[in-house]
């Protein structure tokens, strides 16, 4: 009886329901699509800013709760890769009806420029911020020429 009933209805229905969830978060956030060419979709982990100065460049990646000891760093051709593993001690008994912390294995690749030197690398982990210097090569320093 029921179900000849509910069979009738447009499944459409319902999803305009849960139509204005994702349109709250819409205003307020970014959008669910790369920004540019360059950026990444919203909720990757973890996120990071580049930042370049004439002796270096500098990565910082944000990512509390990580171990250190369990990343894994290494730079070939101009590309740093770092990955890991983030595991977040999950209530076995709760229902969960929404979860936006990243969990799981992850990996990010980053291009530098073509002047670093992969042999002057310096990493540290303080307050949930990986931090990565990459050294830029001597021969590619600007360097003052004096005139005689």
């Amino acid at each position: 009886m029921f179900g000849s009933l509910w069979s009738s209805f447009d499944t459409n229905f319902f999803d305009e329901f849960r139509r204005p969830d994702g349109e709250y978060d819409t205003p307020t956030t970014r959008s669910a699509w790369p920004a540019g060419i360059r950026a990444v979709r919203r909720g990757t982990f973890p996120p990071v800013n580049v930042g370049t100065t004439p002796d270096q460049v500098e990565v910082y990646l944000f990512a509390p709760g990580l171990d250190p000891k369990g990343l894994d760093l290494s730079i070939q051709q101009n590309l740093l890769t770092i990955s890991g593993h983030r595991s977040i001690g999950a209530d076995a008994n709760a229902d969960y009806y929404r979860r936006e912390r990243f969990e799981g294995d992850f990996r990010r690749v980053i291009s530098l420029p073509d002047d670093v030197d992969p042999d002057r690398v310096e990493a540290g982990y303080r307050e949930g911020v990986l931090r990565i210097s990459v050294k830029r090569r001597e021969a590619a320093r600007p360097r003052q020429i004096e005139v005689k």
